[in-house]
């Protein structure tokens, strides 16, 4: 067995500490008599879509928020999820909603995720919330960048003057994650499918994150040796492993730090989007200015 060099960062255990952390604010909100309550509106059939909700309804359930699931058949039209929307917005005891991407084929994603009031948009998608994260005081952070930060503070990993490579630019990832890296003052290179020498800008890393949605693209010659490797994506192969855009076993020996799929950071974006949900409640009541 060859010797891992890198320190596995491990997300499910910081992911139990955050619900844990949670527990004091979801009973002194369930006292006020406004427990908590996350809906997630799911639509088709996708398989992964509903271990997710499953999983977020769990988390919730776990530390006594209430979480209930809107699942609409895969022919639902726009105007019926967009229906749906409005009714979660109207309902008081609901204080976060989640759509599950992705939507069925014909519904325009960027109107739904527009329809969710901004003051229950627990996700961070909503254009206002994104707007408040770029200007630097956000409302709810998208809940994989929120995670990821935990992560990265958890393990000491040093952020201040170095430099930080995020590959993919989605606005669920890439996008806020660089603005979060850049207020905790690091210097921050967005890479994506378009840009030219990839290898040698991952190499300048000291924290490198891997957010493209590609099985297995980073490896060893694009690690910097002692760099913190963050793993965003998750994939199952061919044998039904779950295996992320890191090609783990070959970074493992030059990384500092390495965040494990599965166990990583997808534990902690259903944790952070508990702790979104219960500050939303908490905003709701008028506790928190935003």
């Amino acid at each position: 067995m060859q010797h891992m060099a890198a320190k596995i960062i491990d997300g499910k255990a910081l992911a139990a500490q955050v619900r844990d952390a949670l527990r004091p604010a979801v009973a002194a909100l369930v006292a006020r008599g406004a427990r908590p309550g996350l809906a997630a509106i799911i639509a088709g059939d996708d398989p992964a879509s509903h271990v997710y909700v499953r999983n977020k309804v769990r988390a919730c359930e776990e530390i006594g928020v209430r979480s209930e699931s809107h699942a609409l058949p895969a022919h639902a039209s726009e105007a019926a999820i967009l229906g749906r929307v409005a009714a979660l917005n109207a309902d008081v005891r609901v204080h976060g909603i989640v759509v599950q991407l992705p939507l069925p084929r014909g519904v325009n994603a960027e109107r739904v995720l527009a329809a969710v009031s901004p003051a229950k948009d627990v996700d961070g998608f909503h254009a206002d919330n994104l707007g408040l994260l770029l200007r630097g005081n956000p409302r709810f952070v998208p809940c994989t960048p929120a995670g990821v930060m935990r992560l990265l503070e958890q393990a000491g990993v040093p952020l201040a003057g170095r430099r930080a490579v995020v590959i993919g630019r989605s606005n669920i990832v890439g996008k806020p994650l660089a603005l979060l890296l850049l207020q905790k003052d690091a210097t921050v290179t967005i890479c994506h499918s378009k840009t030219a020498g990839l290898a040698a800008l991952a190499r300048e890393a000291d924290v490198l994150v891997a957010a493209a949605g590609a099985p297995g693209l980073v490896g060893a010659e694009m690690v910097k040796p002692g760099a913190c490797v963050v793993d965003v994506g998750i994939h199952r192969s061919a044998d039904g492993k779950l295996v992320g855009d890191v090609d783990a076993a070959a970074v493992a020996p030059v990384a500092g730090w390495l965040t494990p799929v599965p166990g990583g950071v997808g534990p902690m974006t259903v944790a952070m989007l508990v702790a979104n949900t219960v500050r939303a409640t908490e905003i709701a009541l008028g506790q928190t200015d935003r």
